[in-house]
């Protein structure tokens, strides 16, 4: 199936994309998907503004998404978006954000030197059909946006990698990239994390929405040390109680209602994937000074989100993976980081996607319906822990 791009440009900002199916062609136009920032529920679809091929600067790359991921880990970009400045990314209408997704795009036009027009990328995209961006550092591993308004991110967010140079893609894996590779370099890094630190004298490491992907990856890096130094507990509801415990990478797993049967005098970590914030007050109160470390991740339970002032125990601290590998590139030298990365990524494929009762089914979805249909019921937490979307405003994915 191949997308085909009319010779003319229509209206100096609509782009007309044309798809064949069997029986059909479809038209698509540039649009991207953005969200109220004080009430996530609030979303919708609005025209985007696609600057003809003459129109493009020196440097500049147009960009057509062709699919990305949206997981409880996007939940927590809109969670966090203001304090983590995750809406600074791809600025849309006042009030309103666009929320950061990973995936592939293709090249439609070019002016920078080194990229060419029919180039695959993976990268941080904007729920969109189209992005433009100004390519910089442009080498044979990828280029960076040199976008004003980016550079007070990370830029490990502002890098685009050239598939037919990155050792670690294939075709076929796409899929499972968009959907866990960011989600698992973040679970790497806390478990890197927790280890650099001794694992600040706990005997336990606490794991909320222990469902969740970042969640899960963490438990496994976790089960592989052999030294055990922590018992490894998840939390979760009680609907996904038998899928977790059915991963065999928790030593224990409970649901939300019974977090107060764990004992109280163990010296432990909190890792806060969900961000649910009576859920935290909770168990900082409950382990009272042997909260050894509250380390603030996700928010899955974004409308449950509350202050962490004023609690027993150790502060919360929100955990920003790029920190920790910024840490370990001085400590591991050149490659350290990558060469370690990629060896637990693929110890952690196998049971993700084997081959009998994978831990993860990928299911795709193509057009507003879908992404609408999934972000609501990402938001909602009603997701299946199970299942994997991958979303396409462009074209029915394979």
């Amino acid at each position: 199936m191949k997308l085909k791009t009319q010779k003319k440009w229509q209206n100096h900002a609509i782009l007309d994309f044309f798809k064949k199916t069997d029986n059909e062609t479809m038209t698509i136009q540039p649009k991207e998907f953005i969200v109220n920032k004080g009430n996530l529920p609030d979303a919708r679809f609005v025209a985007l503004q696609v600057p003809e091929p003459a129109d493009l600067k020196d440097g500049q790359v147009l960009l057509q998404i062709d699919r990305f991921a949206f997981t409880s880990n996007n939940v927590t970009y809109a969670a966090f978006g203001k304090a983590m400045q995750y809406w600074n990314f791809f600025p849309t209408e006042e009030g309103w954000g666009n929320i950061p997704v990973w995936g592939f795009a293709d090249v439609l036009a070019s002016k920078a030197d080194g990229v060419g027009v029919g180039e695959r990328f993976y990268g941080y995209y904007p729920m969109a059909t189209h992005l433009t961006v100004n390519a910089t550092r442009v080498s044979d591993a990828g280029f960076t946006d040199g976008a004003e308004h980016r550079q007070a991110m990370h830029g490990l967010y502002n890098h685009y990698v050239r598939t037919t140079t990155d050792p670690g893609y294939t075709k076929e894996s796409e899929d499972v990239q968009v959907l866990l590779r960011p989600l698992f370099i973040t679970s790497f890094m806390i478990d890197d994390f927790l280890d650099d630190n001794q694992f600040f004298g706990a005997q336990s490491v606490l794991i909320s929405s222990a469902s969740s992907k970042t969640a899960y990856g963490l438990a496994f890096m976790l089960s592989l040390r052999k030294d055990k130094a922590c018992k490894i507990i998840g939390l979760t509801s009680a609907a996904n109680l038998e899928f977790v415990r059915n991963m065999g990478i928790y030593d224990q797993v409970i649901s939300y209602d019974q977090v107060a049967t764990l004992a109280a005098g163990q010296p432990v970590v909190y890792v806060d994937m969900a961000g649910n914030g009576q859920l935290r007050s909770q168990l900082h109160h409950h382990f009272g000074d042997n909260m050894k470390y509250s380390c603030a991740v996700g928010g899955t339970h974004w409308d449950e989100l509350s202050g962490a002032s004023d609690l027993p125990g150790a502060r919360p601290t929100l955990f920003f993976a790029p920190a920790q590998i910024k840490k370990r590139m001085t400590d591991w030298g050149p490659g350290g980081v990558q060469t370690r990365l990629a060896h637990a990524w693929q110890a952690f494929m196998q049971p993700v996607m084997a081959a009998e009762k994978p831990w993860m089914q990928v299911t795709h979805g193509y057009g507003e319906a879908d992404v609408r249909q999934v972000y609501e019921t990402m938001l909602s937490g009603a997701a299946r822990p199970d299942q994997g979307s991958v979303l396409s405003l462009c074209r029915v994915l394979d």
